[in-house]
């Protein structure tokens, strides 16, 4: 995923329910602007908030294991498209979703590589919970890494393990799977790991293959069921978390609703990592979700993390109790839904 800057645009008012506020503008460094959150006023949460008052153990989603599911992830090393990591990784989690009772399948397709030219196999990989319910709820995360950390200073052409970009969102839904069984209501949930939406080598190379190949196919052919609502996780595990709600799903009309129940239900909880302002303007595989398949979906995300794209982007550098606030919010949220 990247920020997105452009020299035309001007003025963002951002028309929303008492939870969301009017973004401002700032000059980046390409001279470009790009969308930032307004900074909070004496008596709101700091920008960087504060781990508030929630205590791992107090938190009904197990937040260290999660955290345990990360590590597995990072420790098979890299896991960009087409490598044996991401095969390795494959393996592992139909195994763990099967177990768990999900309906795992593989939507394979072949992408041609950004520099050699040669064909890249990759697979995003579906899981159904209740699959007799015909609404339904997606949940996604990319779950490829970048092939190199080519926003490091030192060795931009090291070893990447993506950490927070690439095991967080995944490790969540790990987590979440357990919890799948027993969810009740008329709404079922389907996750979905994308691949490919980090296979750039260099600036300009196309991205977000992964989660255009599922939207293409849910729109060109239509399934029995019907998507309600798609919720993105990515960069979720941060030790310094905040979550600004992202500027596409509070400018489009659609998925602005969706944006005021998760961050409302947060402020409900005492999670005040989800700050009710609004962020950068990212793209995001909740992109091609909203304008090809026509799903309402919003991006859970962190930007702000020094991290992203290096070689520090290490379980070091994230947190169970990012994960468990996280999972507990978007479970919560599950449960909710009638």
């Amino acid at each position: 995923m990247n920020k997105i800057s452009g020299q035309s645009l001007f003025l963002l008012t951002v028309v929303a329910a008492s939870s969301l506020v009017i973004g401002y503008l700032i000059a980046t460094g390409d001279n470009g602007w790009v969308v930032r959150a307004v900074q909070p006023t004496a008596g709101t949460p700091s920008a960087k908030a504060s781990s508030g008052k929630h205590r791992l153990n107090d938190i009904p989603f197990d937040g260290a294991q999660a955290y345990e599911y990360l590590q597995q992830l990072c420790a098979i090393g890299p896991r960009y498209s087409g490598s044996t990591g991401m095969a390795r990784q494959q393996k592992l989690l139909l195994g763990h979703f099967e177990k768990l009772g999900g309906k795992v399948a593989m939507q394979e397709f072949r992408v041609r590589h950004p520099m050699s030219g040669r064909p890249v196999e990759m697979a995003n990989l579906i899981v159904e919970w209740h699959p007799e319910r015909k609404e339904r709820v997606l949940l996604c995360a990319h779950y490829d890494t970048r092939p190199y950390p080519d926003q490091d200073r030192r060795n931009p052409r090291g070893r990447f393990i993506g950490a927070n970009d690439g095991a967080s969102g995944v490790a969540v839904l790990m987590e979440m799977g357990k919890h799948m069984a027993a969810l009740k209501g008329p709404v079922g949930v389907d996750f979905v790991l994308f691949d490919g939406e980090e296979l750039v080598y260099r600036e300009g190379d196309p991205y977000f293959y992964g989660s255009e190949r599922f939207a293409t196919t849910y729109a060109e052919s239509p399934p029995a069921h019907k998507y309600r609502w798609g919720v993105l996780l990515d960069m979720v595990g941060d030790k310094d978390l905040q979550l600004l709600q992202e500027w596409h799903g509070v400018s489009w009309a659609d998925t602005r609703p969706l944006v005021g129940e998760i961050w409302s239900l947060a402020a409900k909880l005492g999670v005040r990592e989800f700050l009710p302002q609004v962020g950068d303007r990212v793209l995001d595989d909740h992109i091609k979700l909203h304008d090809i398949a026509k799903i309402p979906t919003c991006d859970i995300i962190d930007f702000d993390y020094p991290a992203w794209h290096t070689e520090q982007d290490v379980p070091a550098n994230c947190s169970p109790l990012s994960l468990a606030k996280v999972g507990w919010v978007v479970h919560e949220w599950l449960k909710s839904q009638r």
